[in-house]
């Protein structure tokens, strides 16, 4: 049955299509900075209440215009934050139902993962990218799946990455991707392996510690570890040492056989 206020809440929605439609890159700006100052932390009810649905039917469109932007300088730092910023009001706010269904749909973890790799995105950003991802790959093993078709970003901003944050970011995600997920585990875990000769000292902390994990699930370790392994046990930075050999005995190469 509608009710009283279905009008006027149409009207809202139609209207804000309208100036969206109508906007250029800056008008849009503000409307995304408006939205998100009175909508983070919202429950997915709170949202539609309120301007929510007119952003959920331009859920494409906001895809499209993230991946298509050219680069402009640092305003493309602010304009790409935005929309990051955006898309994770809707995907903290829905879990596993309406605006993530839809975000994924359109192909929004393609978007997110070209986030990463786009020489204009700086650090700050590709975490707030990495968060997302790791939003969605909690929400199941079809989302993993869908992932790990294109995991070597994330990879990368673990490797590679000048930051800390961005850094532990990728590892959460990579660590999310590896569990509950049998068909992409084995891959993870022989990208994992090739990333422990990087030259982070962090990354590769956080390399060890998944990799702990995956092997402790293995019965035999797979023989590129070997040489990489031990280079990490003869680092010269102490705290790499110690997570190559926490554990007395879990150590990857002391607790399965190699082959």
């Amino acid at each position: 049955m509608s009710t009283q206020g279905e009008p006027v809440q149409v009207g809202k929605v139609l209207s804000f299509l309208r100036e969206w439609d109508r906007g250029d890159r800056s008008a849009r700006g503000r409307m995304l900075s408006s939205f998100l100052g009175h909508s983070a932390g919202r429950t997915q009810g709170e949202l539609e209440a309120d301007k929510s649905p007119a952003l959920s039917l331009s859920v494409e469109g906001q895809r499209s215009f993230l991946s298509i932007c050219p680069p402009l300088g640092a305003q493309i730092h602010v304009w790409t934050r935005l929309r990051v910023a955006a898309i994770g009001v809707f995907l903290s706010a829905s879990s596993q139902d309406q605006y993530l269904g839809e975000f994924v749909g359109h192909g929004g973890v393609v978007t997110l993962l070209e986030v990463l790799t786009q020489p204009q995105s700086i650090e700050e950003i590709k975490a707030e990218a990495l968060c997302l991802l790791l939003a969605i790959s909690d929400a199941g093993r079809k989302y993993k799946e869908l992932i790990c078709q294109s995991c070597g970003a994330s990879s990368e901003c673990l490797t590679h990455s000048g930051t800390g944050e961005t850094q532990e970011s990728a590892w959460m995600l990579l660590e999310s991707l590896s569990h509950g997920n049998p068909k992409y585990e084995g891959e993870i875990y022989k990208g994992l392996i090739g990333h422990l000769t990087c030259t982070s000292a962090k990354a590769q902390q956080f390399v060890l510690r998944t990799l702990h994990t995956l092997q402790s699930k293995m019965e035999i370790a797979h023989h590129s570890i070997v040489e990489p392994l031990l280079g990490v046990l003869t680092s010269l930075h102490p705290d790499v040492q110690s997570e190559g050999n926490q554990g007395n005995g879990s150590n990857p190469l002391s607790c399965a056989e190699c082959h």
